[in-house]
C-alpha cells in the first residue's frame, strides 16, 4: 500500500498494530487471569465468556519486593507479571501494549456489535463499519464463496503471456494491497518538506526482511525450508498440483532471494541520507529498459510525475536481471502466491489457517490464532480507522485526558528547552537551531481536528473480500492523490483508537492517539509521577525522536539539512556510539543480541525521554508543592516516577516472538527498554538509595540528551 516511506520515517513508541499474517510484529490483545472478569456475552459468535479490564497504572501486583531494585530494577518493577498474566494460546506474548490493545479491541467491538444489527438510523459511516464488520465475520458466506472473489485477479495473472505486460498487472496487484515486485507510495520531499513527491523502494518479499533469506544457521534455514513448504501448500490450494506447486515454490525462492540480496538492510535503512534519492522520471525509467512505467503509474491511480525519489536505486537493476532470469511461469506463480496470502484472511479456513500456521505459528511461536471477533474488530480499524475512531472518540476518550496530555506536553518541551540550554557538549550555534526546531513542533493529541471523508468506498454486507480491497484501493488511491498537491499538516499517520505514538521528522510533530491514552499508560486515578512515568516518558520518547541519529538531520520545517557543527556532530555519534555498545550487549534470546544500530533511535529516545519527563515531573511537583519524601503504596513520588516507566516494559513473551523482533524491528525487547534506559539515569540513584558501581547505577553511563 502507499506511504511506506513516509511509515518508515515515522518513529513510533511500540511495535505496531494490526491484522495480517505477513505485516510486521503486531500489537494483538492480552488476557490475563488477575485482571479478566468472567462475563457471558453472545453479541460474536467466537467471543470468549472474557471482560478483558485495564491494568492500573501503578501494578502493585507485578512488584516483586523480593527484588533489589539497586541490582535488576526491571525484576524488581515486573518481577511477578510473567505469573499473573500467562501468554494466551492466540498471542506471541502479553505486554502493557497487548493488553491495552485487548481493552480496545473489546471497546470497538461493542460499536461494531451496534453497528452491524443494522436499523434506518445508523449514520453512513456506521453502515460502513457495521457492513465491513459484519461481512469479516460471516465465515460460512466467505467458505460457501471459495476462491470466487479472487478469481478474477488470479485469472488475469494466468493470462499474462508477456513480461511487458508485468507493470499494468503490477500496478493493479500493489493497489489491492498485493505487494509484488517494489513499492510504490507517496512521501513529503526529504529536502522539501512543502512537496509532496512519488517514492519506489524495495519490496516483494514474502519473509519478514531480507536477511531471513541470507542469514547462515540452523534456525534460519529451517525457517526457509518451512517458507518454500507453505508457499507449496498455498498455491495447492490454489488449484495447482502437488508436482507443479513444489517446483513453483522453489523457484519463488530462488526469485525472492534475488530481491533480498538486492535489498538494504534494515540498519542501513535507519539512515534517510541513503534512502534519498531524487530523479527524473527518466533517469529511473532508464534502468529498466523495456518496461513502461507510466502503465504501471496508470493501473496504481498514480498521478503521472516527472521525478521521484528512488529509496534505493541498486535494487531496480538487481530486480529486472532477476525478473529477466526467472521463467515467467514462476513470476505468475509469484503473483498467486502473494494474492492468496493478501486475501488470505478472507478466504475459505483452510488458506486462513495455512497463512497463520507459518506467519502466526512457526515465525512468532504463537500457538492459535487470535479469535475472529477480535481479528475483525482491528480490521475495521485498519480500513475506516476514522469513521471508526470517531465513534470511539466519543464513547471512550474522556475531554479533561487531553487538556492533561496537552499540559504534560508542554511541561517536558519546558524540561527539554532547560536541558539543551545545559549541554556541557553542545555549542551556542547548534543550541538556537535544536532550540528553533523544538519550539516549532507540532503536537497532536487524541483525534484529528477533521475527520476523513469515505463516502465515495463502497461497502457490503456480504463481500467480505471485496471490502477489504476497495478499502485498500480507496486508501491507496487517497495516498497517491496527495503527490503534487500542498502538504496537510492536520493528516494523522494512526488512527484514534491505536495503542501507539509516533514522531514524523517530515511534519515535526509529535502524534498521541486517543488509544494509548487509557490505563496503564495514562491513569486519571493515578498521580503525577506515576502518569508522567508511564505516559510522560512516552511524550519525552516522540519529542526526543526529534533529536536522534535520524530525527536530528531533519530541521524545523521538515526538510533534511544539516543544522549542526561539525564538532558538534562529532560530540553526539560519540554519545550515540555508548548506546549501541551498551544495548549490542544484551542477549534477547539464545545467541541473538539486541542490535544495538537497528535500536539506536529507539534507545535515544527512550532514554532522553526519561530524562526530560523526571525533569518536568519535578518541575510540577514542585509548583504543585507536592512532597516527594510522603510515600503512597509504599513508595516515595520519585519511586513511583520510575516504577511508572519501567512498568511500561512488563512483558512475558514467546521466544520465537523475541527473535522475530530482534532481527527486525527497531525497538529493543521490553526488559532492555527498562534496564537499559534506567541505569542512564540521573535522578535513580538517589530516588532509591543505590550505591555507585551497584548494577543499576555503572561507574560509565550513557548520556545523550
Amino acid at each position: 500500500m502507499s506511504n511506506g516511506r513516509k511509515m518508515l520515517l515515522q518513529r513510533h513508541l511500540g511495535r505496531t498494530a494490526g491484522w495480517g499474517a505477513a505485516v510486521a510484529l503486531v500489537t494483538a490483545g492480552a488476557w490475563s487471569t488477575g485482571l479478566a472478569q468472567q462475563n457471558k456475552t453472545a453479541a460474536s459468535p467466537d467471543k470468549a465468556a472474557l471482560v478483558y479490564v485495564p491494568i492500573p497504572g501503578f501494578d502493585k501486583t507485578s512488584i516483586d519486593s523480593s527484588v533489589d531494585p539497586c541490582n535488576d530494577f526491571y525484576k524488581f518493577a515486573c518481577g511477578k507479571f510473567v505469573t499473573n498474566h500467562p501468554i494466551p494460546s492466540d498471542q506471541p506474548s502479553v505486554d502493557q501494549f497487548y493488553a491495552l490493545y485487548n481493552v480496545n479491541t473489546q471497546s470497538l467491538n461493542g460499536i461494531l456489535d451496534k453497528a452491524a444489527a443494522g436499523g434506518a438510523s445508523r449514520s453512513a459511516d456506521e453502515q460502513k463499519i457495521g457492513d465491513y464488520y459484519k461481512s469479516c465475520m460471516d465465515e460460512s458466506a466467505i467458505e460457501a464463496k471459495g476462491l470466487t472473489p479472487v478469481d478474477p485477479l488470479l485469472h488475469e495473472i494466468d493470462a499474462l503471456t508477456s513480461r511487458k505486460e508485468l507493470p499494468a498487472l503490477v500496478g493493479k496487484l500493489q493497489r489491492f494491497g498485493v505487494d509484488v515486485f517494489f513499492g510504490y507510495g507517496e512521501q513529503q520531499d526529504f529536502k522539501d518538506a512543502s512537496k509532496q513527491i512519488a517514492s519506489v523502494d524495495q519490496g516483494g518479499l514474502g519473509m519478514p526482511e531480507r536477511d531471513y533469506y541470507l542469514r547462515t544457521g540452523a534456525k534460519d534455514e529451517t525457517l526457509r525450508q518451512q517458507y518454500v513448504a507453505h508457499v507449496a501448500k498455498m498455491l495447492v490450494l490454489g488449484g495447482s498440483t502437488p508436482e507443479q506447486a513444489d517446483k513453483d515454490a522453489k523457484g519463488i525462492m530462488t526469485l525472492e532471494t534475488a530481491l533480498a540480496k538486492a535489498s538494504m538492510p534494515v540498519t542501513e535503512r535507519r539512515d534517510p541520507e541513503k534512502v534519498y534519492h531524487l530523479q527524473t522520471i527518466a533517469t529511473f525509467e532508464s534502468e529498466m529498459p523495456g518496461v513502461n512505467f507510466g502503465e504501471f503509474m496508470d493501473a496504481v491511480h498514480s498521478p503521472r510525475v516527472t521525478e521521484l525519489n528512488n529509496a534505493n536505486p541498486e535494487y531496480f537493476p538487481a530486480m529486472m536481471k532477476a525478473l529477466h532470469s526467472t521463467d515467467l511461469e514462476v513470476l505468475k506463480a509469484y503473483m498467486r502466491y502473494h494474492v492468496l496470502t493478501a486475501a488470505a484472511n478472507r478466504l475459505p479456513k483452510k488458506f486462513d489457517d495455512e497463512n497463520f500456521d507459518f506467519y502466526g505459528r512457526k515465525l512468532e511461536g504463537q500457538p492459535e490464532q487470535s479469535a475472529r471477533w477480535k481479528r475483525c474488530s482491528n480490521a475495521v480499524n485498519g480500513a475506516l480507522g476514522e469513521a471508526l475512531g470517531k465513534v470511539y472518540v466519543d464513547q471512550y476518550f474522556a475531554g479533561d485526558s487531553k487538556a492533561k496530555m496537552l499540559e504534560m506536553v508542554h511541561d517536558i518541551e519546558a524540561a527539554m528547552d532547560h536541558d539543551i540550554d545545559q549541554l556541557d557538549w553542545m555549542s551556542g550555534t547548534t543550541k538556537v537551531r535544536a532550540k528553533e526546531k523544538l519550539h516549532a513542533v507540532a503536537n497532536k493529541i487524541g483525534y484529528p481536528e477533521k475527520w476523513r471523508d469515505y463516502s465515495s468506498l463502497e461497502i457490503k454486507a456480504d463481500d467480505a473480500l471485496g471490502n477489504k480491497f476497495r478499502a485498500t484501493a480507496f486508501e491507496n488511491d487517497r495516498q497517491l492523490n496527495k503527490i503534487g498537491k500542498p502538504v496537510d499538516h492536520s493528516e494523522w499517520g494512526m488512527t484514534p483508537p491505536t495503542v501507539n505514538a509516533y514522531y514524523d521528522p517530515s511534519m515535526n510533530d509529535i502524534n498521541f492517539p486517543a488509544g494509548i491514552l487509557q490505563p496503564s499508560f495514562y491513569d486519571s486515578k493515578q498521580d503525577d509521577a506515576v502518569n508522567y512515568g508511564h505516559i510522560g516518558a512516552v511524550i519525552g520518547h516522540e519529542l526526543t525522536h526529534g533529536f536522534d541519529d535520524e530525527g536530528r538531520k531533519f530541521d524545523a520545517k521538515g526538510n533534511m539539512t544539516d543544522w549542526w557543527t561539525p564538532e558538534d556532530a562529532k560530540k553526539f555519534e560519540t554519545r550515540t556510539d555508548c548506546l549501541v555498545n551498551e544495548y549490542g550487549g544484551f542477549t534477547a534470546v539464545d545467541d541473538v543480541k539486541v542490535n544495538g544500530k537497528l535500536t539506536l533511535g529507539e534507545n535515544t529516545a527512550d532514554n532522553g525521554g526519561l530524562v526530560l519527563a523526571y525533569i518536568a515531573y519535578l518541575e510540577r511537583a514542585k509548583a504543585n508543592k507536592v512532597d516527594l519524601s510522603a510515600k503512597v503504596d509504599g513508595f516515595t513520588s520519585p519511586q513511583r516516577f520510575y516504577i511508572g516507566y519501567a512498568q511500561n516494559w512488563c512483558e512475558n513473551s514467546r521466544p520465537e516472538a523475541v527473535r522475530q523482533q530482534v532481527l527486525t524491528d527497531p525497538h529493543s525487547p521490553d526488559h532492555f527498554r527498562a534496564n537499559g534506559a534506567i541505569v542512564n539515569q540521573p535522578g535513580f540513584a538517589e530516588a532509591f538509595g543505590c550505591k555507585k558501581g551497584s548494577p543499576m547505577v555503572p561507574a560509565n553511563s550513557c548520556r545523550v540528551w
